[in-house]
């Protein structure tokens, strides 16, 4: 193994390949700060952006030669500093949302909605059966419903296609009739 890396340090595309990001890196460097939230994120895109740049080199998918490597690279780091805060800007939306509903979900003295006729067993029953659906399904109903959001608004905020998020809606309001159903069978609910 020693060996390898000898080879590899005194190799002569490896001491180009250093020099030049002694040279570059240090530019690339900045640029990724300058294009991200933190200094980490900076090194880390810088790092990811390398690493793609060293994939198609050695895969021969590489078109144009070391001249053609720093433009590359520029355009690498901002694409993906842009997918960085995308992802960022989505999970921070997707936490609160989560965050919101566990408020919700946890404060008992104010009930999550009114109905009309202010039957506080009908709205219990509702809140109960909301709580007893998979988070998946309860989560887009309270968005659809009480948030009076899209579905395509929903799909983004939750990471889903608009398809998938009306089918979380659908199969979610059949179960949450189905619940409500058993709980009128049982005499538990007067609507």
């Amino acid at each position: 193994m020693a060996n390898s890396t000898a080879a590899t340090e005194a190799s002569p595309a490896a001491s180009a390949w250093r020099e030049w990001l002694e040279e570059h890196g240090p530019k690339l460097l900045l640029f990724a700060r300058q294009q991200s939230r933190s200094h980490e994120d900076a090194k880390d895109i810088f790092q990811d952006a390398l690493v793609k740049l060293v994939e198609k080199v050695r895969s021969g998918e590489f078109v144009g030669g070391q001249e053609a490597w720093l433009p590359y690279l520029y355009t690498a780091i901002r694409r993906l500093a842009i997918d960085l805060s995308r992802r960022d800007d989505r999970r921070k939306r997707r936490e609160d949302n989560v965050s919101a509903d566990a408020e919700a979900f946890s404060n008992d003295l104010q009930p999550w909605f009114e109905t009309e006729s202010s039957d506080d067993e009908t709205r219990s029953q509702l809140e109960r059966g909301l709580k007893e659906l998979p988070e998946k399904f309860a989560e887009v109903i309270t968005m659809k419903i009480w948030g009076e959001r899209t579905f395509a608004e929903i799909g983004e905020t939750l990471g889903i296609s608009q398809n998938t998020a009306a089918s979380r809606y659908r199969y979610g309001l059949e179960a949450l009739k189905k619940l409500l159903s058993n709980a009128r069978n049982r005499g538990d609910l007067s609507i």
